[in-house]
């Protein structure tokens, strides 16, 4: 199969202007949401200085029709500001798997970039190719593989609760960073246990605890905390003690994930130990000065080894690993 990243969209046709009315949005785009108070800056800029960037366009031929690969939040404000031609840079048209992937290494994912609309057009790249190798999809979007891992686990949610995440309404949508957080604790093995309980029903039961005002799960993050007392009551022997606790927890909305605490299996004590540490290697590490110990190898070798741990525990727990 030829890589499409080596066979991306054909040189540009040339720079020219296009009325407005005559662009598209890209089908194919993994960015569907744009927030109001964002394009409110970038039009206020466009209305002083005008379009100065060209938007990046193709023509279908089936149709005739200019579609946008690069520039369309530009085009929104065009259209906000009545402006009634833009600037634009036309390239071939490109293939289905072309364009997919073409909008993926335009459009890179930042941190303001809502989830799902992604997750979507890597399904779409995923049944066009036949792929699903979380790697061989990183290297095709230029994604990096933790972010086509969450996105897989958003298009396990039924198409319900993805529509929650692409309500166009900020106030309203639901952040995918809490289906993401609250895969791992539906998927858990011993919460499989409690009986009368489908994912469906769990997902449903825990979007209720965190969107009501008295509800057990404040943050995202709470379900890190829940699955830290499952694990420690699997460890300790006392699930049969914690099943109950679980049944409690799900069907009691004021209940946090604490309720899961057994004091035979805490481990909160040894956590605060290890992070006392962690800080105090810190603080050593802090005024370093790296010329005074470049040929002192046993502490960079050690300094090596230990990275390569904190790496791997970290993605063990599904943390942020950010450069």
């Amino acid at each position: 199969m030829t890589n499409p990243t080596k066979t991306l969209v054909s040189g540009p046709i040339g720079v020219k202007t296009l009325q407005t009315e005559q662009l598209q949005a890209n089908p194919y785009n993994p960015r569907m949401l744009f927030d109001k108070v964002p394009l409110k800056t970038l039009e206020e800029s466009i209305s002083r200085v005008g379009i100065l960037v060209p938007l990046t366009v193709y023509q279908r031929k089936s149709d005739g029709q200019f579609i946008i690969l690069d520039g369309q939040r530009r085009w929104i404000c065009a259209q906000k500001l009545h402006i009634r031609t833009v600037p634009v840079n036309q390239v071939a048209e490109p293939t289905l798997v072309q364009n997919i992937v073409t909008m993926f290494q335009i459009h890179k994912l930042r941190e303001d970039w809502e989830l799902m609309p992604t997750a979507l057009k890597l399904e779409l790249l995923m049944k066009e190719m036949r792929e699903k190798t979380d790697r061989k999809l990183a290297e095709l979007t230029g994604l990096d593989i933790a972010v086509v891992t969450r996105c897989k686990k958003l298009l396990s949610f039924p198409k319900d609760f993805q529509d929650k995440m692409l309500d166009p309404n900020p106030e309203n949508r639901i952040k995918a960073d809490f289906f993401i957080e609250l895969y791992p604790f539906i998927h858990d093995r011993v919460v499989a246990k409690v009986p009368g309980y489908s994912p469906m029903a769990l997902t449903k039961k825990m979007l209720n605890k965190y969107q009501s005002p008295d509800g057990g799960i404040r943050a995202v993050t709470d379900f890190r905390k829940a699955k830290q007392h499952i694990a420690n009551a699997r460890n300790a022997g006392k699930i049969s003690v914690l099943i109950p606790k679980l049944k409690e927890f799900i069907e009691k909305v004021e209940l946090t994930p604490d309720h899961l605490l057994i004091p035979a299996a805490d481990v909160s004590a040894q956590a605060r130990s290890l992070h006392a540490k962690v800080q105090k290697l810190q603080e050593a590490l802090k005024d370093l000065d790296v010329e005074a110990y470049l040929g002192e190898e046993d502490l960079w070798r050690g300094l090596e080894s230990l990275l390569h741990t904190i790496r791997k525990y970290l993605i063990a727990a599904d943390r942020r690993i950010r450069e």
